[in-house]
């Protein structure tokens, strides 16, 4: 299939699908004999498991180390690792965005009406725990 039906099909732009092949995440395709690339549906396969991937929240650089990994012959333990870590790091996420969010709820109950007066209340709601007197 041409660039742009595979695009179309993956739910990508042309560009996105040359930037993967700059990158190695998708092979360079055979040629038509005018030139053209020619894609098998393998691609199409390879761009969908792409494309879950990054919904799980893995970069690029970890699907391509995904990708290498499951190149190999044998036992293929990277994709679970790299799903522990995955999920230990969104993890600490979400515990800073709960921090965060208390903080700010904190910041709207305290009834401030500018930073000004956040900062200069004796019980300030700003989160200033754990900053250095250099911050």
């Amino acid at each position: 299939m041409r660039p742009g039906q595979l695009a179309r099909e993956a739910g990508l732009n042309r560009q996105t699908l040359r930037y993967y092949e700059r990158r190695g995440l998708l092979p360079e395709p055979d040629r038509s004999l005018g030139g053209h690339r020619d894609y098998g549906h393998d691609a199409l396969v390879l761009l969908r498991m792409i494309k879950a991937t990054q919904r799980l929240g893995f970069t690029l650089d970890e699907i391509q180390d995904l990708l290498a990994i499951g190149s190999h012959r044998g036992p293929r333990p990277g994709l679970r690792a790299h799903a522990k870590k995955k999920i230990t790091d969104i993890d600490a996420k979400i515990a800073d965005l709960q921090s965060m969010r208390a903080d700010l709820v904190s910041v709207v109950e305290a009834g401030c009406s500018d930073l000004q007066e956040c900062i200069c209340v004796s019980e300030s709601p700003m989160p200033f725990t754990g900053l250095g007197a250099s911050d």
